[in-house]
């Protein structure tokens, strides 16, 4: 079974408080997202396998370390965007792939509608980026068009998670490990996590 992953970093919860507020502007929440995704990044690749490497310092030679498996960061269009930017100023030789699904109106159900991964994808460690994780039906929708094209280790890191959509995601994918900023309570009629924070790709792009 996956594993779920809920941060409890007190200035990941400082800033999820300020992310969730009506009143934070377009600029502040973007920036917001990217700081929580910094600190959600260093989680999320703490398993990162290394090789020792010879290095050179400016008095000695000495062992260090290198990751040995290389990471591609693939958001899922259009609100896992605004959590890019962090991943690869971690990992600035990360490759980025992109996914995007919409829903049909009459089977209800994820069709892809552009997918762009590295040809290298199947050697990757993949990190599925999306800020809310509400129903779970796209999450679990992409993590399966990605691993249809050889992806084989892939985690998801949300901002917020809802209950429902983890266990959908758990349920469709119990070898993809989950990270989420916090795990809110439910979702409401509508879809919505609650207590949420309104649209993500909306509230990061002025969409509104």
């Amino acid at each position: 079974m996956s594993k779920l992953f809920v941060m409890d970093h007190p200035l990941i919860k400082h800033k999820i408080t300020m992310l969730r507020s009506k009143e934070t502007s377009v600029k502040d929440f973007r920036e917001l997202a990217y700081e929580i995704s910094l600190l959600m990044g260093y989680e999320a690749t703490k398993d990162l396998t290394l090789e020792e490497i010879d290095v050179e310092t400016p008095l000695v030679k000495t062992k260090g370390y290198a990751i040995e498996k290389q990471v591609a960061i693939v958001p899922i269009l259009r609100a896992g965007l605004g959590m890019v930017d962090a991943f690869t100023s971690l990992i600035p030789a990360a490759k980025v792939g992109h996914i995007g699904l919409y829903r049909d109106h009459e089977t209800l159900q994820p069709v892809e509608y552009y997918c762009k991964l590295p040809t290298d994808i199947e050697k990757r460690q993949v990190l599925v980026t999306d800020p809310m994780l509400a129903t779970g039906g796209s999450a679990a929708a992409a993590i399966q068009f990605i691993k249809d094209r050889g992806a084989k280790k892939i985690k998801l890191v949300c901002l917020i998670g809802a209950p429902e959509g983890i266990k959908a995601v758990q349920d469709a994918h119990p070898d993809v490990d989950i990270y989420v900023g916090a795990l809110d309570e439910k979702l409401n009629e509508n879809g919505y996590i609650v207590p949420g924070l309104g649209d993500a790709g909306d509230r990061l792009f002025g969409t509104l």
